[in-house]
């Protein structure tokens, strides 16, 4: 019964399942993680799912398409950010030291039709911007010092690192978002051991430049501070002469009588009619 249906039936059957395959070969997929050019006989023609900045997740046209088998194929492209790293390196400062820099950049497509035309993939692209990463890299840092790269001149350097890189990424359809430098270290051994005690003599030089400033500050302000002193004290005793002659003899007494360094140990032999005790008698103020 059934090889009877199938033997009256075989054309069509053969004609719907040739239909199928027809039409799913013209359908397929694109997510919103992926851009897709269709290329044409080689051709850039259109682009599925192009990236807009700002644009809202699920508006700018992914999920199905159509396209013509055969004549048409698609060029997937991840829009999300990418990544290339550069391989490690030795750069040469302008203090001559030989710096091993370890650096990546992140980057992203955003003209998919020129990334065809002049890479093709977007490996293409990472293996064309590896090495215009070295070159731009090297050329930044070999005009800076090393000890620059350990301050916020280092900001500066890679934003001009990564201008220069954006400028070169851009023929490739490309645009860098940032550079950053993973690692920057000396080699190991006698030029690292070397440069350390370069680094700590120029430190403990700046530390004793500036301990000597502050005990000059130091001096200046005590020595300001001890002349406006003595002059309120002359102007205040100049007013009252007997008055400052009772408060310098209970300046004597708290030197002599109370001194800490003595502990009570001090034994003093004076004549009670002694001028040096006449402040005990009440004959300073009358």
């Amino acid at each position: 019964m059934l090889d009877r249906i199938w033997r009256d039936n075989k054309p069509v059957a053969i004609a719907a399942i040739v239909l199928v395959v027809g039409l799913l070969s013209c359908v397929t997929i694109v997510p919103e993680t992926e851009e897709a050019v269709v290329v044409r006989f080689g051709e850039p023609v259109r682009v599925i799912n192009r990236f807009r900045p700002n644009a809202d997740f699920g508006s700018t046209g992914a999920g199905l398409v159509f396209r013509l088998p055969v004549a048409e194929r698609l060029v997937r492209i991840d829009k999300r950010l990418l990544s290339v790293d550069m391989e490690r390196q030795q750069v040469l400062s302008t203090d001559q030291q030989r710096i091993e820099v370890d650096a990546y950049a992140r980057f992203r497509i955003i003209d998919p039709v020129r990334m065809v035309r002049s890479a093709g993939t977007t490996q293409r692209v990472e293996e064309q911007l590896q090495p215009i990463l070295s070159s731009v890299l090297r050329q930044e840092l070999g005009k800076r010092t090393f000890q620059s790269l350990l301050t916020a001149e280092r900001g500066q350097a890679m934003k001009k690192i990564r201008e220069g890189l954006d400028r070169e990424a851009r023929e490739y359809g490309a645009q860098v978002i940032d550079v950053r430098i993973k690692r920057a270290d000396l080699p190991e051994g006698t030029p690292l051991e070397s440069a350390f005690a370069r680094m700590s003599a120029a430190r403990a030089q700046e530390a004793t430049t500036i301990t000597a400033q502050g005990q000059r500050n130091a001096q200046i302000v005590r020595a300001e501070a001890e002349g406006r002193a003595a002059k309120i004290y002359a102007d205040a005793f100049g007013k009252d002469p007997q008055f400052y002659d009772f408060f310098r003899a209970m300046q004597s007494y708290d030197t002599t009588f109370a001194n800490a360094k003595n502990e009570g140990q001090s034994t003093i032999l004076i004549s009670p009619d002694s001028d040096y005790l006449r402040q005990f008698k009440g004959k300073a103020i009358q």
